[in-house]
């Protein structure tokens, strides 16, 4: 992925799932085209290849299990993500979340696939934490602030700015993104300005009245 970036978790909303979450990729895409942004989607898993066929912006899963290949049924594969297309995927979302040593294997079993990760962390000591693993990223997210109106960089902008300082003296490799409540250009401005990377963000976007403003609004603050 190229930063500073935005990455659009399409989580399980009807406004972002089938024939709706191919025409909020191809807003994405617009958005991506018009403003020279970097802009990259985590859409349903039964979406992933649809997706990469459709939309020329890159893809992530939400998710990945740490297994190879064989039986698992029902299990997602980092081997069957890397040829559906995308170029990565998302682990331990808040609502997705794993213990930390199944983070590490995971992350191990993506790099070995040519997957690029973004590890969630709820808290500085867990992004602490999972940047030990070496993952591509770490995005810090407190819980109680996803979905909300009120975003981390406002109402906690230490959890940010601490982030960056705490991983960074893990691994200087990780880059750091931050997330939850983010819904305007200045929520993206102030993360870039406490020294995240990009954003990680659903619902400003997938529920918003009109899309393509909201994700214009977003892209100006990077």
């Amino acid at each position: 992925m190229r930063t500073p970036v935005i990455i659009l978790n399409f989580k399980a909303y009807r406004e972002s799932s089938g024939e709706r979450g191919l025409a909020l990729a191809k807003v994405c895409e617009e958005v991506a085209q018009e403003t020279g942004k970097s802009i990259v989607i985590a859409p349903e898993q039964i979406d992933l290849s649809l997706m990469v066929r459709e939309v020329d912006i890159p893809v992530l899963a939400q998710h990945v299990d740490p297994i190879g290949e064989g039986s698992f049924t029902g299990h997602i594969s980092p081997s069957a993500v890397k040829e559906s297309g995308a170029i990565g995927t998302l682990i331990n979302h808040s609502e997705r979340q794993l213990p930390p040593e199944m983070i590490e294997i995971t992350v191990q079993k993506c790099r070995e696939a040519g997957l690029e990760t973004v590890v969630c962390a709820n808290d500085i000591e867990m992004a602490k934490v999972s940047a030990s693993f070496g993952p591509d990223y770490v995005a810090v997210e407190p819980p109680e602030l996803i979905g909300g109106d009120i975003s981390v960089t406002s109402a906690s902008p230490e959890v940010v700015s601490e982030t960056v300082e705490k991983v960074k003296g893990v691994n200087p490799n990780v880059t750091v993104l931050c997330g939850a409540g983010v819904k305007n250009g200045e929520d993206v401005r102030k993360a870039i300005e406490l020294g995240s990377e990009g954003v990680l963000l659903a619902s400003g976007v997938v529920e918003a009245a009109d899309q393509k403003s909201a994700l214009l609004d977003l892209a100006g603050g990077l």
